[in-house]
């Protein structure tokens, strides 16, 4: 853990990793080398790119638990869920389904559907979030074709129960997920996911441009090219006519190609989580988060989430886990938005979200930001209780 913690550089009191992280040492390098390549050489720089992927496919597909051909690069989450939810051929019967989301969730894993379904895609049914096994189960019938969830919940840091869920809808329908919350921070239930998409500007830490696309062979047959572009096709530029079959594959979901230094940096990335193990990324991270909400429930504020979170609307059986690395707070009878800007002022990175403060550290955050988040609310609180 200590050379893992040797490989960031971001400012003290960044708080704020569920909406994007610095990068580390590794992607900056990757970034800096293939920047130079594409500035010095020609077919030569696009040959080692192309190596660079297969690489980072490997890397992908070990953290999962997929093979490499399962793995395609996109350009986002939200293009990896637009690919999946326009990706659902229509039955037999003619009958496209429906899928299952929780309208609490965030936008980007909500919109792809419904803008599928304005395209003759599954019919949308917006259930009461976080979704767990009983909520799943109370809305199951013959039309569901597939549930969306968010592996983590970016407002308050719920963890789905995944393997519960998959194991509930079983092999013949499809569960899709949404993993940027997730990768890099929590050791997930992966294994249950038969489609996942994941960018790495967050926890992963490898900037924007790249993104993991997920898609097992138990449920290839079962889903169409949607998307697909001339990527993902065989032999697009000699093929007589088109459209030309999908190639094999996650890389049949693909418009294009991806953007090669974003996929080298990801790769670097993935490497990086992969040789330190995401479980003990996750329980650093915890012990951090722990930290801070422990000293903000000291200066006299409200906390939801973090390691040890309840788990909203669980029912007691709906297999979820523990929290995750993010947890949020409030100061009651203060104006959240003063808080923010106080807390701002104090160097401290946070995203204000529905009247709650979320934190969301790293396992290099410095445990010692506690100490200004307690100080700034606790001047706060006793500003409110001198009003």
């Amino acid at each position: 853990m200590r050379d893992y913690l040797t490989q960031f550089a971001e400012p003290f009191g960044y708080l704020d990793f569920a909406r994007f992280g610095p990068v580390s040492e590794p992607v900056r390098r990757v970034l800096v080398r293939e920047a130079d390549r594409l500035h010095r050489r020609g077919w030569a720089a696009l040959e080692r790119l192309d190596a660079e992927a297969v690489a980072a496919a490997r890397t992908a597909g070990e953290l999962l638990g997929c093979a490499p051909h399962e793995i395609a690069f996109v350009s986002s989450t939200s293009h990896g869920l637009f690919a999946a939810a326009h990706a659902f051929t229509r039955t037999p019967e003619g009958a496209d389904g429906t899928v299952l989301v929780a309208r609490t969730d965030f936008p980007g894993a909500i919109y792809p559907w419904l803008r599928a379904a304005e395209h003759g895609g599954l019919a949308v049914r917006q259930l009461d979030g976080p979704l767990t096994v009983d909520s799943v189960r109370a809305h199951l019938d013959d039309r569901v074709r597939a549930v969306a969830v968010c592996a983590v919940d970016a407002a308050t840091g719920f963890r789905a129960p995944l393997a519960g869920i998959k194991e509930l809808i079983g092999p013949d329908r499809v569960l899709v997920v949404d993993a940027v919350q997730a990768l890099g921070a929590v050791d997930f239930d992966a294994d249950a996911a038969d489609v996942l998409a994941s960018g790495g500007q967050k926890w992963l830490r490898a900037g924007w441009g790249a993104a993991v696309l997920m898609v097992r062979d138990r449920v290839a047959g079962r889903l169409g090219p949607g998307l697909g572009g001339w990527s993902g096709v065989l032999d697009p530029v000699e093929a007589p006519a088109h459209p030309c079959p999908p190639r094999p594959g996650a890389v049949a979901h693909t418009l294009t190609n991806p953007d090669g230094p974003a996929v080298a940096a990801l790769g670097a990335a993935l490497a990086l989580v992969r040789d330190t193990g995401a479980g003990r990324i996750e329980a650093r991270i915890g012990e951090v988060l722990g930290e801070l909400l422990a000293a903000a429930r000291g200066a006299g504020a409200e906390t939801d989430g973090g390691p040890d979170g309840p788990a909203p609307g669980d029912g007691g059986d709906s297999g979820a886990g523990a929290g995750s690395g993010i947890g949020r707070l409030r100061l009651p009878g203060a104006d959240p938005e003063a808080v923010h800007r106080a807390l701002t002022s104090a160097g401290l990175a946070t995203t204000l979200r529905n009247g709650w403060i979320r934190l969301s550290p790293h396992a290099s955050t410095r445990p010692e930001a506690a100490e200004p988040l307690a100080e700034t609310l606790g001047r706060l609180r006793r500003e409110v209780r001198a009003a």
